[in-house]
C-alpha cells in the first residue's frame, strides 16, 4: 500500500467536521478518565515518507528469502516461476481494490474472472465444476471431508498419514466439532498401506481422503484406492499438485468424486506462507453440496452474455443448519493470479513445467543418494520431492547449507512420524544444474562419511615397496570416493594412478 501521509491541516478539516477542536477532547468524550495514559509515549519521532521507506527496506533486508537463497524447500510451497504477466494483471486497480461481487451489474469484469477460472480448474482436474477457491489447500480438504459427511450421511473420515501433517490437523480441527470420527491408516514405505485401507473401510466410512503426489512426493497408488472406497459406499477425495496434472492423470480419470489441492504454485509466490489458494471441485451430482461460491453464465434480457453468483448454499445465505458450509468468501486476487499463469502456460507450457520438475528433481536425487552416507528412504516414484536419508541430523544440514546461500529442505523430524534422519527436499523447474550440482558438492564436502581405509597387512617380501604404497593409495581413495573426478551419473572415477598399478611399478 502506498505511502499516504496527513498533515496537520488535514487533520484539522476532520477534527471541524465531527466537532471537536482537539485529539484529546475526542478521546476525552470517550475513553473513561481513569483509562487515559497519562505520560509521554516512548516512541520514535516521526518520519518522512523518504525516511520510512528506507527503514522499512532496511528491515526487511535482513530477512532471507527464495529471492536471496537457492530454495529447495516444499512441503506445500514452492518456488515456481511466475510471468510477469501475472503481478502486472492482478495490481489493475480494478482487480487489486474490488470487493464482494453481490451486485452483479457492477461487477461483471471480477465475475468473468471466476467463471474462467472455475473452467481451467475443471479442464485441469478433470472434474464437472469448480468453485470460486478456497482458503488454502488444507481448509479445502477440511471441506471435502464435511461435505462427504452431509452427502453420505455416515460419520467417519480415513486419511492416511502420508498426507500433509497439517492438513491433517485442520481436518481434524473442521471434524471434531461435527462429531466426525477421523481415523489415520497407517503407510507402508511411505505410501498409503492398500491392506490397512482397506481393513479400514466400512459402513461408517464418509470418504477416502489422499494426497497425490503425497507429503513425501510419493505416488499413491490411486488406481487401487478408489476401488476400495467406492466398493465400501464412501467417496474418493483427492488433494493434488496442480503443477503435477500437468504429466500426471487427473483426479477425474481415475474416479476421484472430490479433487483438491493447493494452489500457490499457480502464479502465487511464496509470500512468507499466504495468503494460498484452496482448489475444490467435484462431479456433477455433488455439485449442490459443494461450498464456497460458484459463478455461473447466463444472459440478460437484451441476449447479452453475463455472469452471477449462483447455487448459493452458504450459511450467510440459507438456513444455518441447512448450509452447505460455513465459508463465506474466497481468494479471488490469488485465483486471478493462478487463472492468468494458466492461460500464459497454456496446455504445452503447464506440461513442460512439469516435466522439467520431475526430471531435476531426478537428477538431484541420483546426485545426492550417491554420496557415502545418503540415500532416498522411500524407493517408489516421485514427482519433485523426495526423502534424503542423511547421516546426521537434517537441522545441522539445513543450517549449515544456509550459511552457503541455499534453503536445503524440511526438516522432517518436526512432525509426527518419528523420523529423525529424513530431509524432504522439493526441486522446480527453476532450479539450474550449477545450483544443484552445487549444493551436492557442498553436502559432500560437509557430511559424506568417511569410510576408514581397509589394513593392508604387510608381507616380509623384499622388494617392489613401491606397488604396496600404491595398493594403499588406491584403496585409501577409492573409499573416500569424493577426491576422484565425478562423472554424470555421480559415481567417483579415479585418476589414472590409481585405476592401474602399473605407472608406479615402472616408477
Amino acid at each position: 500500500m502506498a505511502f499516504i501521509p496527513t498533515t496537520e491541516k488535514n487533520r484539522r478539516e476532520m477534527l471541524k467536521v465531527i466537532g471537536v477542536a482537539s485529539i484529546d477532547e475526542l478521546l476525552a468524550a470517550n475513553v473513561p478518565e481513569d483509562l487515559m495514559f497519562k505520560g509521554e509515549l516512548d516512541i520514535p519521532a516521526p518520519l518522512s515518507e523518504m525516511e520510512v521507506e528506507k527503514l522499512l527496506r532496511e528491515i526487511a533486508g535482513q530477512n532471507e528469502h527464495a529471492g536471496t537463497h537457492v530454495c529447495f524447500l516444499g512441503g506445500g510451497a514452492y518456488d515456481h516461476f511466475i510471468p510477469s504477466a501475472v503481478k502486472h494483471v492482478v495490481s489493475r486497480p480494478e482487480f487489486y481494490t474490488s470487493y464482494t461481487p453481490y451486485q452483479p451489474e457492477v461487477a461483471q469484469g471480477n465475475l468473468q474472472a471466476m467463471y474462467e477460472y472455475q473452467s481451467l480448474i475443471c479442464e485441469l482436474t478433470g472434474m464437472d465444476a469448480a468453485n470460486a477457491s478456497m482458503y488454502d489447500g488444507a481448509s479445502a480438504l477440511a471441506e471435502a471431508a464435511l461435505m462427504a459427511q452431509a452427502h453420505t450421511g455416515r460419520t467417519e473420515i480415513l486419511v492416511p498419514l502420508s498426507v500433509h501433517p497439517w492438513y491433517r490437523r485442520v481436518i481434524r480441527t473442521y471434524c471434531g466439532r461435527s462429531g466426525i470420527k477421523v481415523r489415520e491408516i497407517p503407510v507402508r514405505e511411505g505410501t498409503v498401506d492398500p491392506a490397512a485401507l482397506a481393513a479400514a473401510c466400512g459402513p461408517d466410512t464418509a470418504a477416502v481422503l489422499v494426497q497425490h503426489p503425497n507429503f513425501f512426493g510419493l505416488l499413491e497408488p490411486v488406481t487401487d484406492i478408489e476401488p476400495v472406497a467406492h466398493g465400501a459406499g464412501a467417496l474418493f477425495v483427492t488433494s493434488s499438485d496442480p503443477i503435477s496434472l500437468g504429466l500426471l492423470e487427473p483426479p477425474g480419470a481415475f474416479g476421484a468424486d472430490v479433487a483438491t489441492g493447493e494452489g500457490q504454485a499457480l502464479g502465487n509466490p511464496l509470500n512468507f506462507g499466504g495468503p494460498y489458494l484452496g482448489l475444490f471441485a467435484v462431479k456433477q451430482d455433488l455439485i449442490r453440496r459443494m461450498p464456497g461460491r460458484l459463478v455461473g453464465a447466463t444472459q440478460d434480457k437484451h441476449g447479452r452474455r453475463g455472469f452471477v453468483l449462483t447455487l448459493q448454499t452458504r450459511e450467510q445465505h440459507i438456513r444455518r443448519e441447512k448450509a452447505a458450509s460455513s465459508i463465506c468468501t474466497n481468494q479471488q486476487l490469488c485465483a486471478l493470479a493462478a487463472t492468468v499463469y494458466l492461460s500464459l502456460m497454456g496446455k504445452a507450457g503447464l506440461p513442460k513445467a512439469a516435466e522439467l520438475c520431475l526430471q531435476k528433481a531426478h537428477y538431484l536425487a541420483e546426485r545426492l543418494s550417491a554420496i557415502p552416507g545418503f540415500s532416498l528412504k522411500y524407493p517408489g516414484p516421485f514427482f519433485k520431492e523426495f526423502v534424503l536419508q542423511t547421516p546426521v541430523p537434517p537441522a545441522r544440514i539445513i543450517r549449515a547449507m544456509q550459511e552457503d546461500g541455499i534453503f536445503a529442505g524440511v526438516d522432517l523430524s518436526r512432525f509426527d512420524y518419528g523420523i529423525s534422519n529424513g530431509l524432504l527436499i522439493a526441486v522446480t523447474e527453476k532450479r539450474t544444474r550449477e545450483e544443484m550440482d552445487r549444493f551436492s558438492r557442498l553436502m559432500a564436502k560437509h557430511f559424506a562419511v568417511r569410510r576408514p581405509a581397509p589394513t593392508v597387512r604387510k608381507k616380509k617380501t623384499a622388494g617392489k615397496p613401491a606397488v604396496r604404497r600404491q595398493a594403499v593409495r588406491t584403496s585409501t581413495v577409492a573409499g573416500a570416493s569424493l577426491k576422484g573426478r565425478r562423472g554424470p551419473a555421480g559415481k567417483a572415477k579415479t585418476g589414472r594412478a590409481v585405476q592401474s598399478g602399473k605407472s608406479a611399478r615402472k616408477k
